[in-house]
């Protein structure tokens, strides 16, 4: 969807139920910037198709995050394109751990006739893993031509999470950084990662900006940002308090 003249999200990409997990892109008048690349080559090849359809004569280029394999599984069909993959210098994977998520994800299929057919597999059709080809980090600014899109290090979810922050639209891709309607994930870290969080939240309340495009949820625009922080710090605070993620044992 469009949501200023430069700016678009894609929404409701497929990961592992119930969770989907957003992406987008900036397309500029020279360059366009995509801003994830979704779970697995399929939800890339639709980002990729949007990206031209928007802009057909840009160069592409792509950009993680943070590390998770809901944002980054897609890097393998940009990679093989010819574009340039940006993320935190600590976004890196293994194929061990890709394929543990591939085990894990087929382990949760509730029916044990498909579960036992390996379905998972079939998610992860032609995606392979992929990590950034190039470093980013707090203060990278990508100049698109006509529009520009700034880094800024918001971590707390993990130590690799980056935004990137539109100014002249008043945009703000978040990554995990900013869940709606999910419970965020809190299990990748602990105390003093979940205080750096509250933190990267009140810098996203200081820009004031106007959408913000969560990981995951819908995009909130407005009061819905206000909201979406209040939520946000309220389950930090009281994990924080508990000494536990919400969705520990």
């Amino acid at each position: 969807m469009r949501l200023t003249p430069h700016c678009y999200a894609a929404t409701g990409l497929g990961y592992s139920s119930p969770w989907c997990v957003n992406a987008g892109f900036v397309a500029g008048e020279e360059d366009t910037l995509v801003v994830d690349t979704g779970g697995n080559a399929l939800a890339a090849q639709t980002l990729h198709g949007y990206a031209l359809a928007v802009r057909p004569q840009n160069r592409l280029l792509a950009f993680n995050t943070e590390k998770h394999f809901d944002h980054i599984s897609g890097n393998s069909t940009f990679r093989n394109l010819g574009v340039q993959i940006w993320a935190h210098p600590d976004c890196v994977r293994t194929e061990a751990e890709f394929h543990n998520e591939i085990v894990e994800m087929n382990a949760a299929i509730a029916d044990p006739v498909r579960r036992a057919h390996g379905e998972a597999a079939a998610f992860f059709t032609g995606t392979q893993l992929v990590c950034a080809t190039h470093e980013a980090g707090e203060g990278t600014v990508f100049h698109l031509g006509g529009v520009k899109a700034e880094v800024l290090a918001t971590p707390g979810h993990t130590a690799t999470n980056l935004s990137v922050w539109v100014a002249a639209e008043c945009v703000l891709y978040t990554g995990d950084t900013i869940v709606t309607g999910y419970l965020p994930n809190l299990d990748a870290g602990g105390l003093g990662d979940w205080m750096l969080w509250l933190d990267s939240l009140n810098r996203i309340d200081a820009l004031n900006p106007e959408i913000v495009v969560p990981g995951h949820g819908q995009i909130a625009r407005g009061a819905e940002i206000t909201s979406a922080l209040t939520r946000m710090r309220q389950i930090l605070k009281d994990a924080i308090l508990d000494g536990k993620s919400p969705t520990a044992a």
